[in-house]
């Protein structure tokens, strides 16, 4: 079965510990996180491509080249002369990272000011995958053109995933970002949540509120993950639960999440059960945290 993935977001400059002292540079995002991890678990006659603004620079050009090495089209992408892409540094504690950001003029600020050719990569989409983080980069007019073409591809039958990944730092005030974090949802199918950002920004008191929030907001399929103490799946009337795979060792939480989802979208949209899904998703995350950076070698992966 053949289809096509699209994921919306913004791809930064990754600076990561090297040791002695020395920083090593990649390219990660959260939204392109989950789209490298997911072409590297779907079989090669799906496609994945990647949607946002880049610059005119050298570090565009060289982002650009990464993304067509890794297999993910980049036919979407708009070049915006003058801007450049956002920069992140990670530091590491005990396996804990914290992030310092450069991102204020990233071009992937304006990814949603060409509405027509957003509709149009959407619609060439079987299905689209967006986060939090993609919202809290756009101005409001900005989310106002990407969630009215969400909510046009999820009418259209399209299945839309979306990570809430919540970032306050992104958001002017924490009214603006639940409430925009809330339409976000509203305009998909699918949600996978991390319970902590929830409880932390939502107030809520269990995984079960969680889930019943989500399905409030016209849902369809609820995916929360709670770290060590696995994931919660609400499908229509099926309630499940899958355990977290124990890592040998955990060196590095970054992109645990981001590569949970690419995993658990690789397997749901060739068939499997959401709880098959999520166990593989799991699987995957568990690999992932064993190794410096965002990005591992794919070959690392189970298959």
């Amino acid at each position: 079965m053949a289809g096509r993935l699209l994921s919306i977001g913004e791809c930064m400059v990754e600076l990561s510990q090297a040791g002695e002292g020395l920083l090593r540079r990649g390219f990660a995002g959260d939204t392109f996180n989950t789209a490298w991890y997911a072409r590297a678990c779907l079989p090669a006659e799906w496609t994945v491509d990647y949607f946002t603004a880049l610059g005119d620079d050298p570090m565009s050009s060289e982002m650009l080249t990464f993304m067509k090495e890794a297999g993910i089209g980049t036919h979407a992408i708009r070049r915006i002369p003058g801007k450049t892409p956002g920069l992140y540094l990670i530091t590491l504690k005990n396996g804990e990272r914290t992030f310092s950001y450069w991102r204020d003029t990233a071009a992937a600020r304006r990814l949603a000011d060409d509405a027509d050719h957003l509709r149009k990569c959407i619609e060439a989409a079987d299905i689209v995958y967006f986060s939090g983080i993609t919202l809290g980069i756009l101005t409001p007019e900005a989310n106002d053109t990407l969630l009215a073409e969400l909510r046009r591809a999820k009418a259209a039958g399209k299945r839309v995933a979306f990570d809430p990944n919540i970032r306050p730092r992104l958001w002017s005030d924490k009214d603006t970002m639940l409430k925009t974090i809330s339409d976000g949802a509203r305009a998909a199918t699918l949600v996978l949540p991390s319970f902590d950002d929830e409880t932390t920004h939502f107030g809520d008191s269990s995984v079960e509120e969680t889930i019943a929030r989500y399905h409030g907001l016209g849902v369809e399929g609820v995916v929360v993950k709670n770290g060590e103490d696995g994931a919660t799946l609400s499908f229509g009337s099926d309630r499940t639960y899958v355990p977290a795979v124990a890592a040998p060792q955990v060196v590095d939480t970054t992109s645990a999440g981001d590569s949970f989802n690419g995993g658990f979208l690789s397997r749901l949209v060739c068939g499997a059960s959401p709880q098959d899904a999520a166990a593989y998703g799991a699987a995957v995350a568990s690999v992932v945290i064993g190794h410096h950076g965002a990005l591992i070698n794919p070959a690392l992966l189970p298959g």
